[in-house]
């Protein structure tokens, strides 16, 4: 997942294969598989660096996962 920036400054986080294309309109706007429109304050290109980072990080098998020491197993 890669984090991105809405314009109210709040950050969330998106599965970066869920996003169709990217266009700069002139602001960037996200479309979504579901055909959702996203808005964020990152450029084109920096929202395809972010992502092409961290599929370089997946295949590179360089992802940390932090585990939350106080839950001992995953339902």
């Amino acid at each position: 997942m890669i984090s991105l920036t809405r314009y109210d400054g709040s950050v969330f986080y998106i599965n970066c294969d869920v996003i169709l294309y990217v266009e700069a309109t002139p602001d960037t706007i996200l479309t979504l598989d579901t055909r959702d429109k996203v808005m964020v304050r990152e450029s084109v290109e920096e929202v395809i660096d972010k992502v092409v980072e961290f599929k370089r990080k997946v295949f590179r098998g360089d992802l940390e996962f932090k585990r939350d020491p106080d839950v001992d197993s995953i339902e």
